[in-house]
């Protein structure tokens, strides 16, 4: 199922706290009593258009072609990342990149702490061994969601690489986890929230945001605004 529009999705690395009245019932964590206020619109759609097709180009000038590739898209705006760097790769390339989704749920290290909610199929069109497998997401920021796919990703098989390509790297790594393709890197503050939307997923316009937690009446506040999926 799809997060409400305008959100990032869930973040299954924050600590449940008791629910707010935010969409779905999901709890505003570190939110305060002042809500959400964005602190900058970071990429518009055009933006974003640029920055998937130069990761495309980075992947392929790394990898020396795109033959051996494989991208695999996390869930849930990873998968529609992956599948925009495989139409951009196929443009410029004419190679048709082999596109996968994968679910990590089961492979997260906070498993015993909260219920495991899946979020879709994993499904990888062919076999990855021997291959270069690039795990594809929207933000990366502790680290541990990409652990959770590197675990995932092996009973798979055994590619001869892997490689991570994130639109945003917010800092703040809790595990020795770096990005190879970076669409932008941006310092934020632990309780900061990126928010990505993308058309596929959120049924908006492409945009992605750095949202804070307001002061109490802080002009703009946005109480019980849904944070998005800051950490991964």
């Amino acid at each position: 199922m799809a997060p409400p529009t305008g959100s990032a999705g869930p973040n299954p690395d924050e600590p449940t706290l008791p629910a707010a009245a935010v969409p779905g019932g999901r709890s505003a964590s570190g939110a305060g009593p002042g809500g959400w206020v964005r602190r900058a619109r970071l990429l518009d759609a055009d933006a974003l258009r640029r920055v998937h097709t130069r990761i495309a180009h980075e992947i392929v000038e790394r990898n020396q072609g795109a033959e051996a590739v494989v991208l695999v898209g996390l869930y849930t705006r990873g998968v529609a990342v992956a599948r925009r760097l495989a139409d951009a790769i196929g443009a410029f390339e004419g190679v048709r990149v082999p596109v996968g989704a994968l679910d990590v749920a089961f492979y997260r290290d906070d498993i015993a702490l909260r219920p495991v909610q899946p979020l879709g199929p994993t499904e990888v069109p062919v076999d990855v061994t021997g291959r270069v497998v690039v795990l594809v997401d929207d933000v990366l920021f502790t680290g541990r969601t990409v652990r959770a796919a590197l675990d995932a990703l092996t009973e798979l098989g055994r590619p001869r690489a892997v490689q991570l390509a994130v639109l945003v790297d917010r800092g703040h790594r809790e595990l020795p986890i770096r990005a190879d393709f970076v669409g932008k890197n941006l310092p934020t503050h632990e309780d900061d929230d990126v928010r990505v939307r993308l058309t596929e997923t959120d049924g908006a316009d492409d945009g992605i945001e750095l949202w804070s937690p307001a002061a109490v009446g802080e002009a703009g506040a946005e109480p019980g605004a849904d944070p998005g999926r800051g950490k991964s």
